[in-house]
């Protein structure tokens, strides 16, 4: 009986060390490996990262301090029953309304690419370059466009003999100024994604509704339309996310002025963390901007008719 247990434990040995040496532990290393970066990077560059935000936020860690003093749900209590972080949401919302009001332009144009006009590729490298252009030269460019004194824009204005508008000065208009910039440089995204929809829809079907005798709005409202409600759901969401976002433009150009009036979302919650030093009432308000982010996205979706 031990004999042949040896026998026994001596196979299956053997048997261990030809699958080390064989396709199946170097498959098998191989595809660890793969996993394990990606796998070390998300839990080192997002979930630990996404802890310590809402850790941070049940405290008033002030940045520098090695120690953190937990306070509870003050942060969001502060949050929810301060006005004036709330009144930053206003600039927010313009952004937000004009990109959604331009979404069925971007469409159009995507559609006439697609349709009528000959070398597209040409045109979606000028509709797309805007977008790969640095945010901050992107301002720095149009700061001097809406400058009050020297600006092209009031130089156009003195030519035609109408007075000067104090572009980036002006409470009133100032978020309609830097609205413009964003659309100018985030335009060309949608196009793209919408060009990619419209060529991703079979042509036999289009085809096919042509012979039938379908106009070009059936067509467009009947065959094209449903099959681009994921590409729409994207722009939606990048639209939501990038008007709760905004950062660079009023930063750079007017710093959140004239009187506060500029000032975004984002651009309130940097200057909490890193002007009066409250970390952890700027974590609690990144908190509440991801949520908002993400109940955007689910009525985006459920209006659509996305599932999930």
């Amino acid at each position: 009986m031990a004999e042949e247990r040896i026998l026994l434990e001596n196979r299956e040995e053997n048997k261990f060390f030809k699958w080390l040496r064989g396709q199946g532990f170097q498959k098998t290393l191989l595809i660890s490996t793969f996993l394990f970066i990606p796998t070390l990077m998300l839990l080192g560059f997002i979930i630990y990262p996404a802890l310590k935000l809402v850790y941070i936020s049940f405290t008033d860690w002030n940045g520098v301090s090695p120690s953190y003093n937990y306070i509870g749900f003050n942060n969001f209590k502060n949050l929810f029953t301060s006005k004036s972080l709330w009144m930053t949401l206003k600039a927010n919302s313009i952004y937000f309304f004009l990109h959604l009001v331009l979404i069925p332009v971007e469409l159009y144009i995507a559609f006439l690419l697609d349709r009528f006009i000959r070398g597209s590729e040409f045109f979606k490298s000028i509709f797309f370059m805007p977008y790969i252009i640095n945010g901050v030269a992107v301002a720095y460019m149009f700061s001097f466009l809406y400058s009050s004194e020297d600006g092209v824009l009031n130089a156009i204005l003195e030519v035609l003999n109408m007075s000067k508008v104090g572009w980036l000065s002006d409470p009133k208009i100032v978020n309609y100024a830097l609205t413009g910039v964003s659309l100018w440089r985030f335009t060309g995204m949608p196009i793209i994604l919408f060009l990619a929809g419209l060529q991703s829809i079979p042509k036999d079907m289009l085809e096919a509704a042509t012979i039938d005798g379908a106009s070009v709005w059936q067509q467009f409202s009947k065959i094209i339309m449903p099959n681009m409600k994921t590409v729409t759901s994207i722009v939606l969401f990048l639209n939501a996310r990038g008007a709760l976002m905004v950062f660079d433009i009023p930063f750079v150009m007017t710093s959140g002025g004239p009187r506060g009036s500029s000032t975004t979302f984002a651009l309130n919650l940097v200057k909490i963390a890193f002007e009066f030093e409250n970390f952890g009432l700027a974590a609690a308000m990144a908190i509440i901007l991801i949520i908002m982010i993400l109940l955007l996205s689910k009525v985006q979706d459920k209006l659509l008719g996305m599932k999930g």
